[in-house]
């Protein structure tokens, strides 16, 4: 995760209560900032190694660069993203291989105005590998899901 531009965390550990609360999994996390590359110092934005590592990973993840991802917060660079994961999307499920701009791919789901979750019409399976996108019950306990 980069925080604007000014701090980065690298980690094994997920976003949730099996990572996070320190007495399931064994994770660790590492996170660094420069200094001298802050807001509050320079009352700019900070253009130091954090900065170099997010833009590094957004032509590693896009395939590309482009203005926008300097400024991500803006509707302009929500639709690019978005724009080459339905792209990329298309590609992984054409008959015939094209090679996929960049590691972004849209995840088979369309949310409705309510919330409500479904598959893209006609993936209610993955194409690769067969699996339900979204999910099957299971009789497991929570303790080995969660």
């Amino acid at each position: 995760m980069v925080v604007d531009d000014e701090y980065v965390i690298m980690s094994s550990a997920n976003i949730n209560q099996r990572s996070m609360a320190g007495s399931r999994d064994t994770e660790i996390a590492m996170g660094a900032y420069q200094p001298h590359h802050t807001w509050a110092k320079n009352k700019v934005h900070p253009y130091g190694q954090v900065y170099g590592y997010r833009m590094s990973l957004w032509v590693e993840h896009m395939g590309s660069t482009g203005d926008c991802f300097k400024n991500l917060e803006k509707l302009n660079c929500v639709a690019k993203v978005n724009s080459l994961a339905n792209d990329n999307w298309q590609k992984f499920t054409a008959d015939e291989f094209t090679p996929p701009q960049g590691r972004i791919l849209k995840y088979p789901v369309q949310v409705d105005a309510d919330g409500k979750i479904s598959p893209l019409p006609g993936y209610e399976n993955f194409p690769d590998g067969g699996g339900k996108v979204l999910g099957a019950p299971t009789t497991l306990p929570d303790a080995l899901t969660t």
